[in-house]
């Protein structure tokens, strides 16, 4: 999704007008992604015809929740130039005080969702404010705070998991109680937080100024832009994600919350996001592609499951993929230099 163009239109008094040309729905790069699933789900269900059963499918949209989910919040951060590389870790400590505080007080749904995505907002605020007014590249930060929330979710935890989960994010899950009408609720909720910040990036003024910010902060600035509160701001966003996606994972696992939870995470949300068309050069991006981005890396995870190939060759097709992304971002990117 790139910038809003201006073309000019004669008015009644004969002075042309400005008039927005918006960016078409689809990108190119959507559509090459809708075709390439298209294909690989129809090639599956011919080597594998219970791949485009409800069995197969319900669970692969219950996985793509969560992973897309944050993927709109890294869709923003990108977008801006920046990066997190904490969101795994900030899954573990939203899941780990969240399911404490289920098991030790029984709250109920929403109150435990308020909990988790306050808890995750709060740690993108961490993030953020370090971002934003620190004046450090944010895959230094987030490498670092990476660090210190697995550290403090491993305290939570105190060495052990945690047990005796009540059945409160069973809607989330993938059974009947997190569906309706065959619809996963967490993929419900991810097409409304999709829609939400599609609809944010194209006609939201401060939606555009990300846009902005990643192609030329020091313009964007100088145009009046408030470069460091919009920064903030996606960083806050992300964590509010990632809680929330922290109760899709407690509500798919069992009744047991592993320490691993959240493990890996960043870098299936970061494939998705760049996959999906998202310029990790900042400037650029689309949260319909991070959905379809996400789509696609767990189409090819559960067609290597389903096949019984060596589940490595799923994280190879995920580096292959963020590398020809990149690469070809960055090869764009020279041309439009070049031009």
């Amino acid at each position: 999704m790139s910038t809003n163009l201006e073309s000019r239109s004669p008015a009644t008094d004969g002075t042309p007008a400005p008039r927005k040309i918006l960016p078409s729905l689809v990108t190119g790069q959507e559509g090459v992604l809708i075709g390439i699933i298209a294909v690989l789900w129809i090639l599956l269900g011919l080597l594998t015809p219970a791949f485009l059963t409800s069995g197969s499918i319900l669970p692969l949209l219950v996985a793509v929740a969560p992973i897309a989910l944050i993927g709109v919040g890294m869709t923003f951060i990108i977008i801006t130039a920046g990066i997190d590389v904490s969101v795994a870790a900030a899954i573990m400590v939203t899941a780990v005080i969240t399911s404490q505080t289920m098991v030790a007080t029984g709250i109920p749904l929403i109150p435990a969702v308020l909990l988790s995505i306050g808890v995750g907002a709060l740690l993108g605020l961490v993030n953020g404010l370090l971002v934003a007014y620190g004046k450090i590249h944010a895959i230094i930060i987030t490498f670092g705070t990476a660090n210190v929330f697995q550290f403090i979710g491993l305290r939570f935890f105190g060495s052990s998991t945690v047990n005796g989960l009540p059945d409160t994010f069973d809607v989330f899950g993938r059974g009947e109680a997190g569906r309706t009408l065959g619809i996963p609720h967490s993929f419900a909720i991810t097409l409304l937080v999709v829609a939400v910040a599609w609809w944010y990036l194209r006609h939201a003024a401060s939606g555009r100024h990300l846009f902005a910010i990643g192609g030329n902060e020091n313009a964007a600035r100088l145009a009046g832009i408030k470069v460091k509160p919009l920064v903030l701001m996606t960083y806050v966003i992300t964590g509010a994600l990632v809680g929330l996606a922290a109760c899709f994972f407690i509500g798919q696992g069992t009744s047991t919350l592993e320490q691993s939870v959240g493990a890996g995470r960043e870098l299936l949300v970061i494939a998705a996001v760049v996959i999906g068309g998202t310029s990790i050069l900042g400037g650029r991006g689309t949260v319909f592609g991070t959905l379809l981005g996400a789509i696609l890396v767990q189409t090819v995870t559960s067609g290597v499951t389903q096949l019984g190939w060596p589940s490595q060759l799923s994280d190879l097709f995920v580096g292959v993929a963020i590398i020809a992304a990149v690469g070809t971002d960055i090869l764009r990117e020279r041309s439009r230099r070049k031009s």
